[in-house]
């Protein structure tokens, strides 16, 4: 009777991990969502809207920075705190901000598909950078995912074939997926040193200064008059919903289901992104952004299946992930 007790209790433990880890996926996915109704309803531009994201980020992460710092673990090295600081400039700043930038140009839904492609850029930089052979599988992988990128996106071209800033926007999200797939090899070589709660915290405060640093620099204060109010409301759906909570609730996930079956349930992001698209802007639904979807996730799952993809985490950390494809 007891055993079977602690089963129903384990079988609805696991359930609670996964329904909290999906939600955390699909309020992920409601970021770039956020950004296009910014766009639209406002006049921000895209360095703006992320320096006000981290603004309203900041304090949590603050927080965390300060009870990561007084655990009992060692002393971060100078050289640990150079790549700190360098895969935050890069894997955050830079990639947001291309992001963002892409943003104004292309679909929600196409947007997410091509960041998607992070995990395909991962395991090509491994190859390229520390030797790591490419198995059959990753290779196949790497052929859905890209020939759904392909198809994605020559529907996707049809139909935006008159706006000229089209590529231009694909070449930003683009650049976006191989920054933060720097950041993500990075983090496979730094956290088994510093600490997963402690490299992300640091990592998104190194980001916030790069960040603020390029606001000030080429905007004026000023600036904040002109806007319509309803930024403010926008910038905080983008920092609680589409960035604090999703973190933490996937953090929770992966202490209760396992890392593994949290990057599963992350695939659901681009089939959100691309439902809510349609649902909150209208975006077109067409049948090529289909068939690319099921492609470039299939291709996906199965590099999660392959081994050096994944950071090597300790899987006692409470990893707080930054935002994600």
């Amino acid at each position: 009777m007891i055993s079977r007790l602690k089963n129903i209790a384990a079988k609805n433990n696991h359930l609670k991990g996964f329904l909290i880890a999906a939600l955390g996926a699909i309020f992920f996915s409601t970021k770039a969502i956020f950004v296009k109704l910014a766009f639209k309803h406002t006049a921000v531009d895209a360095i703006t809207l992320l320096a006000l994201r981290m603004l309203f980020s900041l304090p949590f992460y603050i927080v965390i920075a300060i009870i990561s710092s007084k655990q009992k673990e060692k002393r971060v090295a100078l050289k640990e705190w150079g790549y700190i600081i360098l895969l935050g400039m890069v894997g955050y700043y830079l990639s947001s901000l291309f992001d963002f930038i892409g943003l104004k140009y292309i679909s929600a839904g196409l947007e997410r598909l091509i960041l998607f492609l992070y995990p395909t850029f991962a395991i090509l930089i491994n190859t390229w950078l520390f030797k790591v052979k490419l198995t059959r599988n990753q290779v196949f992988a790497l052929v859905l995912s890209y020939m759904g990128i392909a198809i994605a996106y020559g529907g996707e071209l049809h139909i935006s074939f008159s706006d000229p800033g089209f590529h231009y926007g694909s070449l930003m999200v683009f650049l976006c997926a191989v920054t933060y797939s720097f950041y993500l090899v990075g983090t496979g070589k730094i956290v088994p040193k510093v600490g997963a709660t402690r490299f992300t915290a640091y990592t998104m405060l190194s980001a916030t200064v790069g960040i603020l640093a390029h606001f000030f620099v080429t905007h004026s204060v000023s600036i904040f008059s002109t806007f319509h109010p309803n930024i403010i409301y926008y910038c905080l759906a983008l920092s609680i919903i589409a960035t604090v909570l999703p973190s933490f609730m996937l953090s929770y996930g992966m202490k209760i289901i396992g890392s593994n079956n949290v990057a599963v349930i992350t695939s659901i992001g681009p089939v959100s992104t691309i439902l809510q698209a349609y649902l909150f802007l209208g975006e077109t639904f067409h049948f090529t952004q289909v068939v690319g979807t099921i492609l470039v996730i299939v291709g996906v799952l199965r590099i999660g299946k392959t081994e050096n993809v994944e950071p090597e985490i300790l899987p006692e950390e409470n990893v707080i992930p930054p935002e994600t494809a």
